[in-house]
């Protein structure tokens, strides 16, 4: 039986060449992505900054509503192309999009590398990521073997599929499907399929391909539910991270617990969060977590 650890964790992205969190506070965040830098809004960063000497290529101004809208200003002209980062043998474009990130997420960086961990050992495993986005988890799972990769935008697929041909990895043996996550998840419990691991990055609402309406609240039990019958007592993780929403870790690690229980293994949640850069520097939470993992 999976044992919950009601202590919370912290995972935190120290940083590394390609991104840095240069400060924080007031109500966002300085980061530098490669060469460049940008100011984002970061409602968690409380307290003040600790430099008074913000410049940047660029600042998102957020929108009156709650829901991510506003817009960019920048200080010039960026490459339409974007330009190149690197996390390990792990190459991808960036550029900024209207929903204020820039087509990564720096806080992930741990995960990847912890997901890597459980693996260890396995040259062949299958593993699956949901709502894959741009595709760097399913890069950084690829070292291990066969991966599945799912995203409901086509343009991001795409993305992802360009991000493997730059890393070199266009050959690894990955699935890129365009479909709808819990469907597509629903589909592989009537086929009796198996994972040795699965990651899952729910947006708080989304669309499918065909229109299908994705809320967290409503949907995240059933899909974690199925991702349960998609793993075994050899299986090694299932990695959940849940952003944007008033929800405790406990939570969501309550619901590992309910789906995964049966299995042998530790559920573990708490915070994924980027260490500023300098002495002393603070820790910047930005999303919850909850992981199971066995062996």
């Amino acid at each position: 039986m999976a044992r919950l650890v009601q202590q919370p964790l912290v995972m935190e992205c120290a940083g590394w060449d390609s991104y840095r969190l240069l400060d924080s506070g007031a109500g966002r965040k300085w980061e530098a992505f490669g060469p460049r830098s940008f100011i984002r809004p970061e409602p968690q960063a409380l307290w003040q900054p600790r430099r008074p000497d913000w410049r940047a290529d660029g600042e998102f101004i957020p929108g009156s509503d709650e829901d991510g809208g506003g817009r960019w200003q920048f200080a010039g002209r960026l490459p339409d192309e974007g330009w190149v980062l690197q996390w390990n043998e792990v190459r991808f474009t960036v550029r900024p999009t209207p929903f204020r990130h820039l087509q990564f997420f720096p806080d992930m960086a741990p995960v990847w590398a912890w997901m890597r961990g459980r693996l260890e050992g396995l040259s062949a495993a299958e593993t699956l990521n949901l709502f894959g986005y741009t595709g760097l988890g399913t890069l950084a799972l690829s070292q291990h073997g066969r991966v599945t990769h799912v995203d409901a935008s086509k343009k991001s697929v795409a993305q992802a599929r360009e991000n493997a041909g730059l890393s070199g990895l266009a050959e690894r043996p990955i699935r890129w499907l365009t479909d709808d996550a819990a469907k597509f998840t629903a589909r592989e419990v009537r086929r009796a399929r198996r994972y040795d691991g699965i990651i899952l990055d729910p947006p708080k609402f989304g669309r499918g391909p065909e229109g299908e309406v994705w809320r967290l609240e409503e949907h995240l039990p059933g899909l974690v539910a199925d991702c349960a019958r998609l793993l075994d007592g050899d299986s090694r993780f299932l990695f959940l991270t849940v952003y944007a929403v008033r929800m405790s870790s406990l939570a969501i690690a309550g619901l590992l617990e309910e789906a995964l229980g049966h299995l042998p293994g530790v559920i573990e949640h708490g915070d994924l969060a980027v260490r500023e850069e300098g002495e002393g520097a603070r820790l910047l939470p930005t999303a919850i977590f909850a992981r199971w993992s066995n062996g």
